[in-house]
């Protein structure tokens, strides 16, 4: 369940971290900002800070980066993005929306 919501968690950050310069202010912060939200579920769920759960989460938290990025490359190729996973979503629906119209 945890592993899953870290996953989660860090897709859109990966998808971020894809569309800014590399070691600016925003590529830190996609990268530093759900760290502390990942530590707060730890801390809630009482994981603990055994080696093989801090293995665990971090896969995970790597696994969603990567997974957002690959979205990000992956939209780049057929519309216009943005660093915003979530506007980025809504306006692939609009455009799909907006071409049936005209199907």
């Amino acid at each position: 369940m945890i592993l899953m919501t870290v996953i989660l968690l860090n897709i859109p950050f990966g998808y971020w971290r894809e569309n800014v310069k590399k070691f600016s202010v925003q590529w830190f912060l996609s990268i530093h900002l759900p760290v502390p939200v990942i530590m707060f579920l730890r801390i809630q769920m009482g994981l603990g800070w055994e080696l093989s759960t801090y293995l665990m989460l971090v896969g995970a938290y790597f696994t969603g980066q990567y997974l957002g990025a690959m979205w990000h490359r992956r939209w780049k190729k057929s519309i216009r993005v943005s660093s915003c996973l979530v506007l980025d979503i809504v306006r692939s629906r609009w455009i799909i929306i907006i071409f049936r119209r005209y199907l």
